[in-house]
């Protein structure tokens, strides 16, 4: 290799692939020092201390994710790749992102409970709750002083005055903040007084550093909020500030005051809902009835409609005839059973034994049974000898001959 002549680009070429490929990520702590934000809303800086220095940079769209200000002397850690710059012939540290020094510790155990919780599935969609439409009862956890409860006092009454509002107040940042609201978080999931029972909780505080937020990443609050049975509103900082407990809450907001709107309807909106679903439940009816007048119209000009009315009609007509029909009817019945009567009279006529009496022949009753035969009579038997115009009672006083 030292017989071969490089030329400075291949030699700078050279050097950066090897330094980029042996430190794709690293983290540095350093002083800041000639900090500079270019037109471009790049961020040129160096970072120090007592034995060596780096230059770095800090795109425009990751210093829109630092919550700081950079100034000189503070002292940061800088996490990104090495890149060598050609034209220059330097290398320096691209940085993805920034942290304050003293934060270091506070990045790392946020990153391990993050880790820690998600794999726990306190951040699974499936699980998280719907906030209420419209609730009767809010229930908010903050600081009782300072703009964020005055925010969303405001927010709330112009919105939606009806609601009604209690504050459970607690400290926001400092030793004993986690626990408060942790206990202001049980307190709604378990009133001491049963109308303080609230649709839906907002847990809010406003802007600041990682320290300032850090009640808000403790694993206490955490588990209050995924164990909580009332929906939670998460609000803490501004919209680029990320903490455990937005992740957790079945909602998070940007701002306290996009909090408040989230957790209410607004009334004018609502009046509008409320108008046009009375307007299209009268456009509904009217039209039902529209429809039923019409179905009626139609029945009432169809032939089924009208055909009871002319069989009544012609059932009247046939009425008026009934009693002449009748009479006909009698009459022609009775004149039949008049001939069935006679045919039937003269029939019996024919049959009548007074008649073949009235020829010569008698009628020989024993006991009240018509004699048949000589052989039924024996010598002394009464027995009444019938003629066609009276009885005579006899005695047999000879034997029957044949």
């Amino acid at each position: 290799m030292g017989d071969v002549t490089l030329s400075v680009s291949e030699l700078t070429f050279r050097i950066k692939s090897e330094l980029e490929s042996m430190f794709p990520v690293v983290r540095v702590k350093g002083e800041i020092s000639n900090c500079k934000r270019h037109s471009s809303g790049h961020t040129y800086l160096t970072l120090k201390d007592d034995q060596a220095q780096i230059p770095a940079v800090i795109w425009k769209n990751t210093g829109t994710r630092i919550s700081f200000d950079l100034r000189d002397g503070m002292e940061v850690i800088a996490e990104g790749r090495l890149e060598v710059y050609p034209p220059s012939g330097r290398y320096q540290l691209i940085c993805s992102s920034v942290t304050e020094a003293g934060q270091g510790q506070l990045q790392q155990a946020f990153a391990l409970l993050l880790q820690k919780l998600a794999k726990a599935g306190y951040f699974n969609a499936e699980r998280k709750k719907k906030i209420p439409a419209i609730p009767e009862t809010i229930g908010i956890i903050t600081s009782p002083t300072g703009a964020v409860i005055e925010d969303m006092g405001r927010v709330i009454e112009r919105r939606f005055p009806a609601v009604r509002i209690l504050l459970f107040p607690v400290r926001v940042q400092g030793d004993d903040a986690a626990r408060e609201v942790k206990r202001g978080i049980d307190y709604f999931n378990n009133p001491a007084d049963p109308r303080h029972r609230a649709d839906v909780l907002i847990v809010a505080r406003g802007g600041g550093s990682m320290e300032d937020l850090q009640a808000f990443n403790e694993e206490m609050v955490a588990e209050a909020i995924y164990r909580s049975s009332v929906p939670v509103i998460s609000a803490v900082g501004h919209e680029t500030d990320i903490t455990i407990a937005d992740m957790v809450a079945d909602l998070r907001a940007g701002t306290p005051s996009i909090a408040a709107e989230l957790a209410v309807p607004d009334r004018v909106d609502l009046l509008k809902t409320i108008e046009n679903q009375q307007m299209r439940q009268s456009t509904l009816m009217q039209a039902k009835l529209d429809g039923a007048e019409m179905e009626i119209d139609s029945l009432r000009q169809s032939y089924a409609f009208n055909r009871p009315l002319m069989q009544l009609q012609q059932w009247s007509e046939k009425t008026e005839s009934f009693p002449e029909l009748l009479a006909l009817a009698v009459r022609r019945k009775w004149l039949q059973k008049a001939t069935e009567f006679a045919a039937a009279n003269q029939q019996l006529a024919l049959l009548d034994y007074r008649k073949i009496l009235q020829r010569g022949y008698a009628l020989v009753k024993k006991e009240n049974r018509f004699m048949t035969g000589s052989c039924e009579l024996k010598l002394s038997d009464r027995a009444d000898i019938l003629f066609h115009d009276g009885s005579v009672a006899v005695t047999v006083t000879g034997q029957p001959t044949s």
